[in-house]
């Protein structure tokens, strides 16, 4: 079924608000087209140690006992040779949600986990796109009449505005100083010969109520992210300004990367902003790290790639956005035959440019450091058509809220030649926008 919604104007946030109460409710900006899911017929999930596979019946869901505890590569199915092969580009019907950084890191390493959940899959065949400015609605679902029935009643509804407020504001865990200790922890385990390049990130926090969906259309409207994302599942909320793609799986088996690794800010005065643009175009030390990085992702393709079809077609290219200008590669390859694109996916997690090289030593010294599960941050959010084409971002520019408790994390790579004084300040050039947006909802 397909229906043009053609009266509907609202934003992917306003959209979001209106059917909230639709369970597994999820947004992904997709090839510069939201995309708004809802009301999967089943999902798998990963909570506090345990996995939960539901299904639904008439809205509301029942776990399936029988499959408690199986490995979401034995109940999530994409075939590469699907015959149904979709004739637009983005999501057209298929799985969405993400993948933690806890549950990723857990496959390699003893890694502790959050409370909150670590890991979801949910099978979308109901969905609205919005195209040609215009939101359409989409549904191959069985009961896609009385599904349609319920978004157009919700969209029309005069529904109460939600509202979000910070009890806490949100601020660094660490000092500076614990900061400098944990750099100089860094510094010494590369001088060691442990690692080359540790991602190490730091923690703000906050105490919340409410919704943390009321701020989302702010903070779209302040990073103009390309790999923004929103999910809701019960008590637990993800919103993403992520500009980091992971993988992109296309049609005929490619896939492609893009890395990030180099950061410099943005300045309001036009000729600092070209300064500090060219800083990062011409640091050795940035293209050190992105080469680092762009190593290790080959190194991780190559495993399920074609012989010799592992390419860099762009390397230390520049790309800007709202709050700073980063250093990005971009590397393709093919996958084999035998290769699932889910368990690529899986054991491709989590993404070297958040952890480090080599990468299974990097993340057991962020687990020492850091000491605080990172939750989804750092994992991935996205999205497989039943053909096994899709989009899985970076979790970074993210925040999570679960209950009461809000976090958003910044960080960076950290390698012999870095500047500790730089490395800190770096961290904060990525969040301060994000911090002083959040922080408006605090009334002292």
């Amino acid at each position: 079924m397909q229906k043009h919604l053609s009266n509907l104007t609202l934003s992917p946030a306003q959209v979001l608000q209106k059917l909230q109460q639709l369970h597994g409710i999820i947004f992904l900006q997709d090839h510069g087209k939201p995309v708004i899911s809802f009301l999967p017929e089943k999902y798998w999930l990963e909570h506090d140690g345990s996995f939960y596979f539901n299904r639904q019946n008439d809205f509301s869901y029942a776990l399936d006992s029988n499959n408690v505890q199986d490995h979401p590569l034995k109940l999530i199915q994409l075939d590469q040779h699907h015959k149904n092969k979709p004739q637009k580009n983005g999501f057209n019907g298929g799985w969405m949600g993400f993948i933690g950084y806890d549950y990723a890191s857990q496959q390699d390493i003893d890694y502790p986990q959050h409370q909150q959940p670590a890991a979801y899959l949910g099978l979308y065949h109901s969905y609205l796109k919005y195209e040609n400015h215009q939101w359409i609605f989409y549904s191959t679902d069985i009961q896609a009449v009385e599904i349609l029935n319920l978004v157009e009643h919700l969209l029309a509804s005069d529904s109460s505005e939600i509202s979000f407020n910070l009890i806490t504001s949100c601020q660094a865990e660490w000092s500076k100083q614990e900061y400098s200790q944990k750099f100089q922890k860094v510094q010494d385990y590369i001088r060691a010969g442990d690692c080359y390049q540790i991602n190490l990130t730091q923690k703000f926090s906050a105490t919340a109520q409410g919704q943390l969906l009321a701020t989302a259309q702010e903070f779209w409207q302040l990073t103009h992210a390309p790999y923004a994302g929103y999910l809701k599942l019960n008590d637990f909320e993800l919103l993403s300004c992520s500009p980091e793609l992971f993988i992109e799986f296309h049609p005929n088996r490619q896939i492609t990367t893009r890395p990030i690794k180099g950061t410099m800010p943005r300045f309001l005065d036009i000729q600092e902003d070209e300064i500090s643009k060219q800083r990062l175009k011409d640091s050795e030390k940035d293209q050190a790290e992105n080469l680092m990085i762009v190593d290790l992702l080959r190194n991780d393709l190559s495993v399920y790639a074609e012989n010799g079809s592992v390419k860099t077609p762009k390397l230390f290219e520049i790309e800007s956005f709202k709050q700073v200008h980063h250093m990005v590669s971009e590397i393709h390859a093919t996958l084999t035959i035998e290769t699932s694109p889910l368990n690529m996916l899986l054991t491709a997690l989590p993404g070297g440019s958040i952890t480090g090289a080599p990468k299974i030593r990097a993340m057991e010294i962020i687990e020492e450091l850091e000491q605080k599960p990172r939750g989804a941050y750092c994992g991935s959010l996205g999205y497989f058509n039943l053909d096994g084409t899709g989009c899985w971002n970076i979790l970074i520019r993210s925040i999570q809220k679960y209950k009461e408790s809000l976090s958003i994390w910044a960080g960076g790579g950290i390698t012999i030649a870095s500047d500790e004084e730089a490395e800190y300040q770096e961290c904060f050039d990525k969040v301060n926008a994000m911090l002083e947006l959040i922080n408006t909802y605090h009334s002292i």
